[in-house]
C-alpha cells in the first residue's frame, strides 16, 4: 500500500481536526426501551406458570381447599364442576387465556372474585410500600454518606453495624419490638391497624372513596382523620423500611468511599476544596445511581416483607389476605394474588431502568 492509496480521493470531504464521528442514528434509547418493556411478557409468564404448577404439586385447590370436609363423591363433582379433572396443561393454558384478559377467577373460600380481592386490599399494600420506600430513603442515604465521610472510624464502624442488623432481623420480630417499646409502653403509637373506628367511619362516607387512606383522609378535610393515618402508618413502614434502608446504607457507602478516590476528586482536594463539600458536591450524586438501579429488586423484597408486617401490624393488605388464603389453603386467590405482584414488579423495574438510563446513559448500551 502506497501514499497515493491512503490520500482522499477527490470529492472526498476532509474531516476537521477535532471532530468527532458522526453519532449512529437509529435511536439507541428507543431500542433500550422497547427491550427493557418486552421483557416484562416472559417475566411474568415465567412467575405466573412457576405459581400455577408449584400450587398443583398439592392437588387441585378444590381437594387442597375441601379435602376431609367432604366426600370423595360431593370433591368429585366439585372438581368435575370447576374443571379441576382434565389434563393439567387443558387447565393451564385456560389459565393463561383468562389472565390475559384479567380473570383470575373466583375465591374457594368466599366465592368473591380475585379481581374484587386485589382492587380493596392492593391500595394499603401499596401505601404499605410507599411509606417504607421513604423510610428506607430517609435513614438509609444519610447514614450512608456520614459512614463515607467518616470512614473506618468508630462512627462507620456503628453505621455498618446497624445495617447488618437491620437487614439480618426478622421483620415480624422487628415489629413485634416496635409495638412493645411504642405502643405498650410508651404509647405513643398504635398498635396496630390502619386507623381507628372514627377516622374509618368518616372515610366510608366519602362518595368516591379511593382505598388509599391517605388520600381518603385528605378528601375529608379533617386533619385528625389525616393524623390518624399518619401514626397507623409509622410502625409498620418503620418494620418494613429498616430492611432495605441497611440496603442502601451499605450501597452508599460503597460508592462513596469509591467517588471520594477518583480523580478528579483528588484534584479538587489538592486545591484546598474542604470534605464536606467534596461530600455534597462531587461525590453524592454519583452514589445514587446504584440506588436507583436497585430500587426494582428492593420493591420485591418489600412485597415480600409485607406478608409479615401486614400480618404483624393487622394491616389488612393483599400481604395480609395471602397469608389468610394459604392457611386455608385457597390457592385460586393465592395465584391470582402472585400473578399481580409480579405485574407490579415487572413494571416497577422497567420504570427504573428507564430513569437509570435518563441518569446514566451508559446503561443503555
Amino acid at each position: 500500500m502506497t501514499a497515493t492509496d491512503l490520500a482522499p480521493r477527490p470529492g472526498t470531504p476532509t474531516p476537521k481536526a477535532g471532530a468527532k464521528p458522526a453519532a449512529s442514528k437509529g435511536g439507541g434509547f428507543g431500542r433500550y426501551l422497547l427491550v427493557r418493556f418486552l421483557l416484562i411478557i416472559p417475566t411474568v409468564f415465567i412467575l405466573v406458570t412457576l405459581v400455577f404448577f408449584l400450587m398443583r404439586l398439592t392437588g387441585d385447590p378444590i381437594t387442597a381447599a375441601q379435602g376431609g370436609r367432604l366426600s370423595a363423591d360431593q370433591l368429585a363433582e366439585l372438581r368435575h364442576e370447576a374443571g379441576y379433572d382434565r389434563p393439567i396443561l387443558v387447565q393451564y393454558f385456560e389459565y393463561l387465556g383468562r389472565i390475559a384478559v384479567f380473570d383470575f377467577g373466583s375465591t374457594l373460600t368466599t366465592n368473591r372474585p380475585v379481581v374484587e380481592v386485589l382492587a380493596t386490599y392492593g391500595p394499603a399494600t401499596f401505601e404499605l410500600v410507599f411509606y417504607s420506600l421513604i423510610v428506607a430513603f430517609a435513614v438509609g442515604i444519610p447514614l450512608g454518606l456520614l459512614a463515607a465521610y467518616h470512614r473506618d472510624k468508630a462512627q462507620d464502624a456503628i453505621y455498618r453495624v446497624l445495617a447488618i442488623v437491620w437487614y439480618a432481623v426478622p421483620i415480624f420480630f422487628a415489629g413485634l419490638i416496635l409495638k412493645l417499646v411504642f405502643s405498650v409502653w410508651l404509647k405513643w403509637l398504635p398498635i396496630a391497624g390502619r386507623s381507628n373506628v372514627q377516622s374509618e367511619i368518616a372515610m366510608q362516607t366519602l362518595p368516591n372513596r379511593t382505598g388509599f387512606y391517605t388520600i381518603d383522609a385528605i378528601l375529608t378535610g379533617d386533619p385528625e382523620v389525616l393524623g390518624d393515618v399518619l401514626l397507623h402508618a409509622v410502625l409498620p413502614a418503620v418494620a418494613l423500611g429498616l430492611l432495605t434502608a441497611g440496603i442502601f446504607l451499605r450501597l452508599v457507602r460503597t460508592n462513596v468511599i469509591g467517588t471520594l478516590s477518583t480523580d478528579y476528586v483528588d484534584a479538587a482536594r489538592s486545591r484546598g476544596v474542604a470534605e464536606g463539600r467534596l461530600l455534597r458536591k462531587h461525590a453524592y450524586r454519583p452514589a445514587l445511581v446504584p440506588i436507583v438501579t436497585v430500587i426494582g429488586l428492593q420493591i420485591a423484597l418489600l412485597l415480600a416483607g409485607a406478608v409479615l408486617t401486614e400480618t404483624t401490624f393487622e394491616w389488612r393488605g393483599l400481604g395480609f389476605m395471602l397469608a389468610e388464603f394459604l392457611e386455608s389453603r385457597d390457592f385460586v386467590a393465592v395465584q391470582g394474588i402472585v400473578a399481580l405482584l409480579a405485574v407490579i414488579v415487572a413494571v416497577t423495574n422497567f420504570i427504573v431502568d428507564i430513569i437509570a438510563a435518563f441518569i446514566d446513559p451508559r446503561v443503555r448500551y
